[in-house]
């Protein structure tokens, strides 16, 4: 029996695929091979970073596998239809492949620069801006590149392909409805575009936002993690950043001052506070040494308004040196001032009449 008729009789049609799945599989174990010979060989040429190829393992397999599966297809001798179905089968799996591609190898390029700066760049918000940018860089051709996919799958249909010729052609009145229904997708992304460019925000930025403070976890074209004081975590639009106010507690430094505030009696002297405010702080590593001082900033008929200002790293430590400062302080007039402690006393005051009216002061 010649290659023509095997092909053509019944048996014939369960070898084709048998062959090709064989193929198939062939071309998967070399591709592995060829993978594993590139990573070495990229590995030990950048011995100083981590780079993550294993990401573009699967897809570069699937495009050696397509590649030889197109020429096979080539030569196996069935009718035109069906080597038809089976060229844009193949087409539409590379196109997707190809992005699909794309995308992992973005991700290592991603992880890549991270590291590389992460060992060249000493400055911590250096390093968040980088990765801020490069973030945002990858999600913003992902985007494209799925628009790619999808376009490209469609466009090998002929039937979609003058779909979308003669809805080109006629655009006018659709091109308007379509940009009005598209008009705030289309201002998110441009947002998330301009925090890319202008970095008002960062990775790893702390931030209050409706009165909420936490610390930028993740930053996408469409939407912004907070991760709150408590874990929770808080979606905001990314518009947000861009059309309203927030504060921003590390854009430029971590390094914050934070306040005190104590009511004290008249007779307490100044002075002996602002002395146990400098001993307070030099014996915790809490205080970074740049700002420790205790003002009056009020008084009223009851009372004295003491407010100590002090400087930490991050607002974390600033947490901690505040409770730890007025902890410390608090203990201090309870031991050396116990008798000019706040207190609620009453008074009588004579009243016309027959009685007395009690008078509260504190």
């Amino acid at each position: 029996m010649d290659t023509t008729s095997l092909w053509n009789s019944p048996e014939g049609g369960y070898l084709i695929p048998a062959i090709i799945v064989v193929f198939a599989l062939l071309l998967y174990v070399g591709a592995n091979s060829l993978f594993g010979k590139i990573i070495a060989v990229v590995r030990s040429s950048v011995r100083d970073v981590s780079i993550p190829l294993e990401l573009i393992a699967l897809p570069f397999r699937l495009l050696v596998s397509l590649v030889g599966l197109a020429i096979l297809v080539r030569y196996v001798p069935v009718s035109p239809d069906i080597k038809d179905l089976l060229h844009h089968t193949l087409l539409i799996i590379a196109i997707t492949g190809v992005s699909w591609f794309m995308m992992r190898l973005l991700m290592v390029l991603e992880q890549f620069i991270l590291q590389y700066y992460a060992a060249k760049v000493r400055e911590v918000e250096a390093a968040r801006k980088i990765a801020t940018h490069v973030n945002l860089a990858r999600k913003i051709l992902n985007v494209f590149f799925v628009l790619f996919a999808v376009s490209g799958v469609l466009m090998t249909f002929d039937t979609v392909r003058q779909v979308g010729l003669s809805i080109l052609a006629s655009a006018g009145i659709a091109g308007v409805m379509l940009g009005f229904a598209a008009q705030k997708s289309l201002t998110t992304l441009i947002s998330g575009i301009q925090i890319a460019i202008t970095q008002p925000i960062s990775i790893d930025d702390e931030v209050v936002v409706e009165n909420e403070k936490g610390k930028i976890e993740e930053i996408t074209l469409t939407y912004v993690v907070v991760q709150l004081w408590d874990q929770r975590r808080m979606i905001v639009p990314i518009t947000w950043f861009i059309d309203r106010p927030f504060q921003n507690w590390s854009r430029t430094s971590p390094e914050l001052l934070g306040t005190v505030f104590l009511y004290i009696d008249y007779t307490i002297p100044p002075e002996s506070l602002r002395q146990e405010l400098g001993r307070i702080v030099a014996a915790t590593p809490l205080w970074d040494k740049r700002l420790a001082k205790m003002q009056v900033t009020n008084a009223t008929d009851n009372s004295v308004e003491i407010r100590a200002l002090v400087s930490a790293a991050n607002s974390a430590a600033l947490w901690d040196l505040r409770c730890l400062v007025r902890e410390e302080l608090i203990a201090f007039l309870r031991l050396n001032y116990p008798s000019s402690l706040p207190k609620v006393m009453m008074e009588p005051t004579p009243v016309s009449g027959t009685g007395v009216q009690n008078k509260i002061s504190v």
